[in-house]
């Protein structure tokens, strides 16, 4: 919605709160004008209620604002004589409107001095849930935020089962866009599996027009700097991948898209270049702090057969097995046709032309099609360059190798911004750019070369009209030679670079998507573990950004928690011993 229409909007809004309460203002002293101002019919309302006047704050902050009216709604009714339970579940479950009622129809006295306990049990219970909604969404939106790492795009800098806390002050806090959505849940209602916010499956742009508000953020004390692991909502958030077109993508509002955590490698105004595997900015390779741990592919060659013990040893969990695969199958371009026919995923011809990498599962039948032979000695591994140091003195292992990919790779951005995959650049996940991170006043040249990258910036992002007629380029139906970009942009990449899903892929990551900044990781829990080991103790309670290795506090935490215990029963003890 637009500001006009939102200013529309609020006005009815208080339109319909005036024609419902101008009687009870009345007949609590007041002048039944005041119910009419918009704000400051809610102050008074506050003072009617016996409320504090700062509950106004909270009536116009969007998501609290839908646990906050029925509050209001219950009080106002109880203020004048209405709290029986069928009171409190009429005012809720008939959207206030039930206060016309009382406003028009009752005679009703009202209640100055009232005692603010709930009069039963179940306006009691109402009461402190909403209470501890309203303060849990106030936490979880505006203060600190609870992640969840689901993939190994940063492995082994963090890993799946990392429980993190993120923080919204350090970048600024974003206020909600999508007013009208379920309160501490993201884009779906867990166990019911339904949308959390307004929306229309016949319609997927529907949400568009339920009361979106503009984007605003709140000051912060921190700007994104490289090597900040920042968490935001997936820009793209649809569920194409290499071979898939664009048109599987669905439409979402922002703060609802996909949470996503990667290591942001480029800031606005950044020139960024990926040579065989490594990050330069600004010409210069970007140095990643001791604590990142970033994975790379390596070729991995036994000495006898592949050495299950070994790989559970360096806990290589990661990896591809290698087929071996007949020259002129290979030569004549049969298999990687048939391959792509068959949706298989990826292929990659191995150094010495008779072997290739096939990613994901193979099916029998291509096994046997196209004659592949399991290697029985060699796969390709993602590690860290100090495990691959340690495997090159293992007396088991014949050759380690670093593998950088060569060919032109499928996918890769901005490849795929028209839905229909292309070959603009011959890169590859490993040498690609250089390419140029936006930045908000910035202006660039606009022609049919430059278009490609920024298409999806002009218009998705900052909602303009585009087309191009012959070798002319139109923007909200002006020919344009040059674009000024509206805000900044990121470019997000993980750690574990051969299995990331990252800015290679989707490309830039607009400011309006930043949500936090992860500070600590309260819990990491292993899947794979048993018992007590489930729990990754070394990592509870440690810091995610920082220089250093990572230290955990766990430790103090218990201190202070008992100390917490110990002060508590001494006080008790001495209260008990005073009120003998």
């Amino acid at each position: 919605m637009s500001t006009y229409q939102w200013l529309v909007f609020i006005l009815i809004i208080q339109l319909i709160h005036g024609l419902g309460t101008w009687k009870l203002y009345q007949k609590a002293g007041r002048k039944s004008w005041e119910a009419f101002v918009p704000v400051y019919n809610s102050i008074v309302l506050m003072k009617i209620i016996n409320r504090p006047s700062w509950w106004t704050f909270l009536l116009f902050i969007p998501v609290i604002n839908i646990v906050m009216f029925p509050v209001v709604w219950v009080e106002t009714l109880r203020s004048f004589g209405k709290n029986t339970t069928l009171d409190t579940f009429l005012g809720i479950f008939t959207l206030g409107f039930y206060i016309y009622f009382v406003n028009y129809t009752q005679n009703v006295t009202h209640i100055a001095d009232r005692s603010l306990v709930a009069p039963t049990k179940t306006g009691d219970t109402v009461s402190s849930l909403l209470f501890a909604i309203i303060v849990a969404t106030l936490v979880h939106t505006y203060v600190m935020q609870p992640f969840t790492i689901p993939s190994s795009s940063l492995e082994k800098s963090l890993l799946i089962g990392d429980f993190l806390f993120v923080s919204k002050f350090h970048y600024g806090p974003r206020t909600p866009m999508t007013t009208v959505a379920a309160p501490m849940v993201h884009d779906t209602i867990p166990f019911v599996k339904v949308k959390s916010y307004l929306y229309d499956d016949n319609n997927p742009e529907s949400w568009k027009n339920k009361l979106q508000l503009p984007y605003f953020r709140f000051p912060g004390f921190q700007e994104i700097k490289n090597n900040d692991i920042v968490v935001f909502n997936w820009p793209r958030d649809t569920l194409f991948h290499m071979y898939l077109p664009a048109d599987r993508r669905y439409s979402k509002p922002i703060d609802k898209k996909t949470n996503y955590v990667k290591r942001c490698v480029g800031i606005p105004g950044d020139s960024l270049q990926i040579k065989n595997g490594d990050v330069y900015i600004n010409g210069k390779q970007l140095i990643l702090p001791e604590r990142a741990k970033p994975q790379y592919c390596y070729d991995l060659k036994f000495k006898s057969t592949i050495d299950a013990e070994l790989m559970q040893q360096y806990d290589i969990n990661e990896y591809n097995r290698v087929f071996s695969i007949d020259r002129s199958l290979w030569e004549n371009n049969l298999v990687k046709d048939y391959l792509i026919k068959e949706k298989a995923k990826v292929v990659e011809l191995s150094k010495d032309s008779t072997s290739a990498t096939i990613i994901g599962a193979i099916d029998q039948e291509i096994y046997e099609k196209l004659k592949l032979r399991l290697s029985e000695n060699f796969i390709q591994a993602n590690l860290t360059a100090e495990k691959a140091e340690m495997l090159k003195k293992d007396s088991r292992i014949e050759q380690v190798s670093k593998y950088i990919k060569t060919n032109t790779e499928d996918g890769i951005y901005p490849d795929l911004t028209d839905g229909i995959p292309s070959k603009i650049n011959n890169w590859n996940s490993d040498n690609f750019g250089p390419i140029y991170i936006p930045k908000a006043g910035q202006t660039v040249d606009l022609n049919l070369k430059s278009l490609p990258y920024y298409k999806i910036i002009i218009t998705e992002y900052e909602g303009n009209k585009l087309k191009v007629v012959g070798n002319d380029i139109y923007v909200n139906d002006k020919i344009a030679t040059k674009y000024t970009f509206a805000q900044n942009y990121y470019w997000m990449m993980g750690d574990n670079r051969n299995n990331s899903l990252d800015a290679r892929y989707f490309g830039y990551t607009p400011e309006n998507h930043i949500v936090g900044k992860p500070v600590f990781i309260w819990l990491s829990w292993d899947s794979n573990g048993k018992g007590l080991n489930k729990i990754r103790w070394d990592r509870m309670f440690t810091t995610v950004n920082g220089e250093g290795q990572p230290e955990s506090y766990f430790k103090y935490f218990l201190v202070l928690l008992g100390l917490y215990f110990v002060g508590e029963y001494f006080w008790k003890k001495r209260k008990a011993k005073a009120n003998e």
